[in-house]
Parts: structure tokens; sequence; C-alpha cells
């Protein structure tokens, strides 16, 4: 069962979110990215929440601007230190006595995770990153690889200030290629229904603008005529480094994302293990969800095998459906 919660945070933000499992256990907790919200993580919550699979507290907020979240007005708003803001106060907020189990995001939502486990390495024991790029990586890719800065380029029209109207027409048109231009339709893993479409549609009515301002609030886009955005953008090595032990999961047909993305991964993240999915697209978290929980749940068991007795959460074994099953 899903529960929707809203947790206000002490800074005047409010982030409404999906809970699933009982208060008190070892929390996960999972961050969404552009153009989903936070619905699209409730396989994931279902999953851990059950006892047979860690009997976690599985939270997956909203981001601000999305849903029925906070949305400030001002673009500065949506700058990295307040994104990470949010998270750590809603972290101390239900895990208020430990660090969270851990941290898994996607596309922006990993932005958000990379920034937090760089600055707040104490806030999580793991790191679960799923196709959403280092910022090191990314900001090296959008300098040199013309394939990154052709495939990022649609950012920039993002950041139009006709975007929301634009994304609008025809019942969504531009944001539903989106999914169905990685074949979230009519690729090996169908998974966009009728009844999904509905959730995604009434979350982008309640308007677009909060979304939109993450691109805006980021120079990490292609350069073009009179803004140098990522090129003329310099990050040090201490804002890059992230200590926690991380996994990252990727599918290698993100045709946003291309693979050159998680070329020397490692020299940022030393703790890391990388799983490359060859026929996962960015919708991986869609098309094979049994998979990626599995992924997971073994970096999971990892952690819980190294602690404690009196830390762990019950490790069961179990025999996992065919990654083809949906849960």
């Amino acid at each position: 069962m899903i529960d929707q919660v809203s947790h206000a945070l002490p800074h005047g933000i409010t982030l409404s979110c999906r809970v699933s499992g009982e208060v008190g256990r070892p929390v996960l907790m999972f961050l969404h990215g552009f153009p989903e919200a936070a619905f699209a993580w409730d396989a994931m919550l279902e999953y851990f929440a059950q006892p047979e699979h860690g009997g976690y507290l599985c939270i997956a907020p909203n981001l601000r601007g999305y849903e029925n979240s906070s949305a400030p007005k001002d673009v500065e708003a949506y700058r990295p230190k307040f994104l990470v803001q949010d998270i750590l106060a809603l972290a101390q907020i239900v895990s208020p006595t430990a660090p969270l189990a851990g941290l898994i995001a996607h596309d922006w939502g990993g932005a958000v995770a990379w920034n937090a486990a760089n600055q707040h390495p104490e806030a999580m024991r793991r790191l679960m990153v799923i196709n959403s790029p280092h910022p090191g990586t990314f900001l090296r890719e959008l300098q040199n690889n013309p394939e990154q800065q052709a495939a990022s380029a649609y950012m920039n029209f993002l950041i139009r200030p006709d975007a929301e109207e634009l994304l609008a027409e025809d019942d969504f048109r531009r944001l539903w290629e989106f999914f169905t231009n990685m074949g979230a339709v009519d690729g090996p893993y169908p998974w966009l229904t009728d009844a999904i479409k509905a959730q995604y549609r009434a979350v982008w009515q309640q308007g677009l603008t909060g979304p939109l301002n993450y691109y805006r609030a980021s120079p990490m886009r292609p350069a073009r005529p009179g803004d140098a955005a990522a090129a003329g953008l310099h990050l040090p090595h201490s804002m890059l480094t992230v200590q926690v032990p991380t996994c990252v999961i990727w599918g290698m047909k993100d045709i946003a994302l291309p693979p050159g993305l998680i070329d020397g991964l490692g020299e940022f993240v030393p703790k890391l293990t990388l799983h490359r999915i060859k026929n996962g697209s960015h919708w991986l978290v869609h098309e094979q969800p049994l998979r990626v929980a599995g992924l997971i749940e073994d970096f999971l068991r990892d952690d819980k095998a190294a602690r404690p007795v009196s830390e762990r959460t019950k490790v069961v074994r179990v025999v996992r459906a065919p990654r083809t099953q949906r849960y």
C-alpha cells in the first residue's frame, strides 16, 4: 500500500511524498527526474517495503516545483544548494536517528543525489544512481564531446520562455516523445500504458514551470551564441568526489545520455559498482523494474552483511521472477 503525505520542511518548503512501509524501519529515499513525479517509483516503494525484500520504510518525494510540492517562482530557488537542502531536511524528518539506508535516484533526482552525497556523505549509507550523469563526467562531455552536445541540445529548448506553452501543445505531444523516442510504446519493453499516461498528464496539468526551472537555473547544458553555459564552467575536484559506496545502473541505449558519461567515473567515485544494461534506455526503471530492483537489493544486502547484527534489516534469500514480469 502506498500513502500520500506532505512534509513541511524547516526552511519553508513543503514536499508531497509517496510512502510505503513501516515507520521506524531503515529508510530508502527515491528521487525522480524530468518529466516525471514521485509516482514513477511506486513499484519500487511496494517492493522494498515487503519484509522479504528488506522491510524498508520507502519514501519518494515530489521534488520542489512538481505535483503538490512547493513551487517557488524565482528561478534561483532551483539552484542545486536549495534542492539538496530539501532532501537533507526531509531525510532528517523521516530518519532522525540514522542515515538513510539508501538514496536511489534517476535523471534530475540523480543530479540532486550526486551533490548531496558529495556535500553530506554522512546522510546516507549507500547511493544508487540510474541513468543520471555524475557532474564531473557530464561537464567533461558537454565541453568536449560533440555527441553529448547534440544529445543535450534539447536543454536549450527547455529554457525558452515559451517552453511551457510549447510543451503543452497537442496534449503534451513533445513530452510524450521523451518516452516514445526510446521505445516506451513499441520497444522491447513497452510500458507507457493509458493508465500511466493519465498519471503523467495529471501531473503536467498542474504546471510545468517548476520542472523547467531546473534547466533554467543550471549552466550544465551545451553552449550557444551569447551563452557559454557549460563551456564557461569549472568545478574543482573537491566538489565532484563522492566517497559514499555507490552503485550506478546504466541503460546503454539512452539517446540523451550516451555511455561516454560513465567513462572515467571511478576517478570521482572510488567506491563504485557499475552495471551496464545493454538493452536498457533512459527509462530502465519502467522497462525492467525487477532487474533494477534486484541490482539495488544486492547492493543493499552487501551493506547489511558488513554491519553489526543489531543494525541489519532481515535478509531473506529470494527467487526472483523472470525479468520481463511486472510487479
